[in-house]
């Protein structure tokens, strides 16, 4: 009986500790997170705009190359009409003439003959007439075809340039990850497999630190090889200005005893990544408006077994660098 009334005083003072919990500090932490989401939704939104404006114009690009090829063969088929009329309004010409002649020959000849020549060049000169109105509207379709064929191929040639230049934006925005995941995981070679990993995915470039790289057990001060890794990366991020930081804490899902500052796993993932973004910037050049501090608590485990070794891969410090999407907005805008 004893034994149970020990129990019942222990969960009370648990209940009476955890309920101390500030109101406010948990909206505060729980701005933080939607803040988080919501930059995470927005770069997601961006990358989808880009690959959706990119699928787009090259449609685009294609149903023009497709139009002005039509336009293309017309133009080819109304110039080789064109120069059959002219050769048969050459002819005509030619028949005209000798017509001509004949009539003034046989102008005092008969009479009969002399109408009925007179019959045959009027009938000429009706067709003669007749295909000068063709030509005059050949050549007319010709000048409208080449009018449209221009204006197309100027819209052809802007969009090729639009798409160029989207494409050249994306090129550039990989090839600034992959060169900032080269120059740390050249800064950090003696730490990765070593309680460090560095991935590269969705256009952003992961550096993860597992906590005994960091910290001891639910402490929230860096240890110093934790310190010498932060350094490393710090100055590498000092050379890439162009790069926004965040760092995200991450606990497993065995709740803090609730003592001291760290009253649970969302405080201690919050301030293990606050003392992060402390050295970063005491040890750089970094602007601290680059960076970011979260606290994900436990509710983004890596592995979700209930396992010594699952709850060890959960307990991390993800630094997640991602390019400045500035010059692809203003490309987007423009567009």
């Amino acid at each position: 009986m004893k034994k149970v009334y020990n129990a019942v005083a222990v969960i009370l003072m648990v209940s009476v500790m955890i309920s101390c919990v500030p109101q406010r500090k948990l909206e505060e932490e729980q701005a933080k997170r939607k803040t988080c989401d919501t930059d995470l939704a927005a770069l997601k939104i961006a990358n989808q705009s880009c690959e959706t404006k990119l699928t787009e114009a090259t449609k685009s690009l294609a149903d023009d190359i497709k139009i002005i090829s039509n336009l293309q063969k017309d133009t080819a088929m109304c110039g080789s009409n064109y120069r059959t009329f002219l050769a048969k309004y050459d002819k005509l010409n030619q028949v005209n003439e000798q017509l001509l002649d004949k009539y003034n020959r046989l102008l005092s000849g008969n009479i009969a003959d002399t109408k009925k020549l007179s019959s045959e060049l009027q009938l000429t000169q009706d067709q003669l007439l007749k295909k000068q109105d063709e030509l005059k509207l050949l050549e007319g379709q010709l000048n409208d075809q080449k009018k449209n064929l221009d204006a197309l191929t100027a819209e052809l040639t802007k969009r090729e340039a639009r798409v160029a230049e989207l494409e050249g934006v994306l090129k550039k925005k990989d090839d600034a990850v992959n060169d900032l995941k080269k120059k740390l995981s050249d800064a950090l070679f003696g730490f990765e497999g070593k309680g460090l990993t560095i991935t590269q995915k969705n256009g952003k470039v992961y550096v993860s630190m597992e906590e005994n790289l960091l910290f001891a057990s639910g402490s929230t001060t860096v240890e110093t090889k934790g310190v010498e890794a932060l350094k490393k990366v710090a100055k590498v991020l000092e050379q890439n200005s162009e790069i926004n930081i965040l760092i995200e804490g991450h606990t497993d899902d065995v709740p803090m005893a609730g003592k001291g500052e760290i009253k649970d796993n969302w405080d201690l993932s919050v301030m293990r990544a606050t003392s992060i973004v402390k050295i970063i910037t005491k040890n750089s050049s970094v602007d601290s408006r680059r960076l970011t501090a979260a606290g994900r608590g436990e509710y983004f485990p890596i592995d979700t077994a209930k396992t010594s070794e699952a709850r060890k891969k959960n307990r991390r410090t993800e630094i997640i660098l991602t390019p400045k999407l500035d010059e692809l907005f203003k490309v987007l805008e423009t567009n």
